[in-house]
């Protein structure tokens, strides 16, 4: 029974499907994706714990959590400074519930006809009821979802109003199809997307630590020709690097080793000196972020749902 059991669950891990918006054609389309799991990503365990609490657990011990009136599904945010791995992220919760991951872009959605938008939004949620078990990501949702208020175009606000009109048709048929957004400015947020039952949960994705960092720098130099690097000492000068500002460091380095070879006429390495350049040539962008996030935490954070930044902040001595 059990080796029946584990061989049903490895054929639904390959079927697994990643769905995207076609704005071609305007369709939604299939294709096959490898699937990654928590295992995958380096580090980030409060952010692991937080999303297992709320999302997978529910899921996979249902009748515990019915004890205390929790059910699976529902909406999550992940925040926090740009290129930290928040969209891995969201595909590695996908992979640990072995649900099938839908990406939706702003920009694949929007038509230029009135009401087009709303319907291919529409279009997405409904294939994900079909699909479920099923893990809509919305990336960038802030550009989606910002403050109606500030909003000067009509057909910007019903795209809002069909966003909230379908996470509050999951949160009645609350059947396996989770929602997770993403956003660099939270903050920006419509107030009506922040209420229970919607994006509720907030997650603070942070900078990968130094050991995360040294995992990165050697997943990116991997396959290249490369000097012997000590790539501890790079992780432990690139403090508050996001990912892709190592992945910019070692395009950096990249470059510097094939001017050499234009020059020689040879394949050369990548120097621990070509890195290091790199990173002292770079300041890391994520501290522009922690700079605007401390104000709005700090002044405007009336529900003190930005702790998380200034404990952060503080911890690592930012200013």
């Amino acid at each position: 029974m059990s080796d029946h059991h584990d061989e049903l669950a490895e054929q639904r891990r390959k079927n697994l499907k990643l769905i995207h918006f076609n704005k071609d054609n305007g369709s939604l389309i299939e294709s096959e994706k490898p699937k990654v799991t928590f295992a995958d990503v380096g580090g980030l365990e409060d952010v692991k714990k937080k999303i297992r609490m709320n999302f997978i657990l529910p899921l996979k011990q249902p009748e515990l959590f019915a004890a205390y009136g929790k059910e699976a599904g529902g909406s999550l945010l992940l925040f926090g400074p740009p290129g930290c791995g928040k969209t891995f992220l969201a595909r590695a919760v996908a992979g640990e519930i072995e649900a099938n991951f839908m990406h939706i872009e702003l920009q694949a959605i929007l038509s230029m006809y009135v009401g087009q938008s709303e319907h291919n939004l529409h279009d997405i949620f409904e294939k994900a009821r079909e699909s479920k078990p099923c893990v809509i990501f919305i990336d960038e949702l802030d550009a989606m979802g910002g403050s109606r208020h500030q909003m000067h175009q009509h057909h910007d606000r019903m795209l809002v109003n069909q966003l909230l009109l379908e996470l509050d048709g999951l949160q009645a048929e609350n059947n396996n199809v989770f929602v997770i957004g993403a956003t660099n400015t939270p903050w920006y947020l419509d107030s009506a997307l922040r209420r229970p039952g919607r994006f509720n949960h907030l997650v603070f994705v942070p900078p990968p630590e130094e050991a995360e960092r040294q995992t990165i720098l050697g997943l990116k130099l991997s396959g290249k020709p490369v000097e012997p690097i000590n790539l501890a000492k790079i992780a432990a000068e690139t403090k508050f690097f996001s990912g892709a500002d190592l992945e910019q460091v070692v395009s950096d380095a990249v470059e510097s080793a094939m001017e050499r070879m234009i020059e020689t006429g040879e394949i050369e390495p990548i120097t621990h000196d070509d890195l290091r350049k790199a990173a002292k040539s770079r300041k890391a962008t994520t501290l522009d972020w922690f700079s605007t996030a401390k104000n709005y935490a700090t002044f405007s954070d009336v529900n003190r749902d930005y702790q998380i930044v200034l404990d952060y902040v503080k911890k690592h001595g930012l200013k």
